[in-house]
């Protein structure tokens, strides 16, 4: 007698009923519908929010993190902008912790959970030494500090009721602040149980 495993067996979204399943082709052996094979993965949730913060942190750096309306004028500035300006004025404290937090961080946090997810799927040889525990977890560590950026403006932006000058938030702002949100989901959808798999 031909004995089929669990994982041979697929069900139809139709009807429920249980069919053997050939990989490619599934024809539902009670009502005929088409049966489409879905093969979920553990880090799909993962690569998702990660390649939406990714797509949200190339307008974060085009557009303007910080619009000053003044005399009627407005002047707008990118990160990398604000960061120059900041450092020719002499402010170098202030233009290396914008310039760490707003452009390193949010790339390392991208590389890292990039490795985390591509080494769980496609484990590396057993020479490498890197701790994938102390990479995730470095990330968790990180990732706050990427808002910097956002809490600057929403200060500068209380602090100043001058008549004539008026700062506001520009689209960047609400970019950046998506990527940050992403980077976390993609952080927390990581299921840290890959790892020990993968060694």
């Amino acid at each position: 007698m031909y004995s089929v495993e669990s994982d041979e067996l697929i069900s139809c979204p139709v009807c429920e009923a249980v069919n053997i399943d050939k990989r490619q082709n599934n024809i539902c052996r009670r009502c005929g519908s088409k049966i489409y094979h879905h093969r979920s993965t553990p880090t799909e949730k993962s690569w998702a929010y990660l390649l939406t913060a990714m797509i949200f942190y190339v307008p974060a750096n085009l557009y303007p993190m910080m619009i000053i309306e003044q005399f009627g004028s407005e002047s707008g500035s990118t990160i990398l902008e604000g960061v120059i300006e900041l450092w020719n004025h002499g402010d170098y404290p202030i233009a290396l912790i914008i310039l760490v937090a707003s452009i390193f961080v949010p790339i390392a946090k991208f590389i890292m959970l990039a490795y985390l997810l591509i080494s769980v799927r496609n484990p590396l040889n057993n020479n490498t030494k890197i701790n994938k525990h102390k990479v995730y977890y470095f990330t968790e560590l990180i990732g706050p500090w990427s808002m910097v950026d956002v809490f600057v403006v929403g200060i500068l932006a209380g602090l100043v009721h001058l008549s004539s000058v008026k700062i506001v938030a520009g689209a960047a702002s609400t970019a950046f602040a998506l990527t940050v949100f992403f980077t976390l989901l993609a952080a927390h959808a990581f299921d840290t149980k890959l790892i020990r798999g993968s060694r």
